[in-house]
């Protein structure tokens, strides 16, 4: 292998911090679907059901929310409306893209310390599940992790939507 391939196979940190955030999203989906799929088959042929299933399918789904939002956010993946941008010369569409980024790592950012206040008010609390009596702050806590993780991602699309616009934008999109 010459170092060209070599190098070209070593990703950046800021990848790396992508791809463990990618992937992460991608195991609550599988989570979810394991958790439906088993209660389903469970209950239609074993007239039985996993305790709590309720309250994991819904912490589940609340978690793989926000790490989706993680992704997707990064990625620009999420649903926009682009026909100002779409009819804009490509130097306003990289302002429109800078500011929109802006005011999506403001939202996510107020989104995240109120979620915060939600996990520390869940453990202050002491919310239980229904039928196990498990602590609920830690599918909260893992769900605030993951809007962190979408505050992370969109600052370093910020940064590099400005530093490195040609380069990102033909990776990115």
């Amino acid at each position: 292998m010459n170092e060209d391939n070599s190098s070209a196979l070593k990703k950046n940190p800021f990848d790396q911090i992508i791809d463990v955030i990618e992937w992460a999203a991608a195991i609550f989906v599988g989570l979810v679907a394991a958790n439906i799929f088993i209660s389903v088959f469970l209950r239609k042929f074993f007239n039985t059901s996993i305790p709590d299933s309720y309250d994991f399918g819904r912490m589940f789904l609340g978690i793989l929310i926000f790490w989706g939002i993680a992704a997707t956010s990064y990625r620009g993946t999420h649903i926009t409306v682009d026909l100002l941008w779409s009819i804009s010369r490509p130097k306003v569409q990289r302002v429109i893209d800078i500011f929109a980024t802006l005011v999506l790592l403001l939202v996510v950012s107020v989104q995240t310390i109120m979620l915060f206040d939600k996990v520390k008010g869940t453990y202050d609390d002491h919310v239980l599940t229904y039928d196990l009596n498990l602590p609920t702050w830690p599918f909260f806590a893992i769900a605030w992790l993951g809007d962190v993780c979408a505050v992370l991602l969109i600052a370093i699309r910020t940064f590099r939507l400005i530093t490195q616009a040609d380069q990102f934008e033909s990776s990115a999109h």
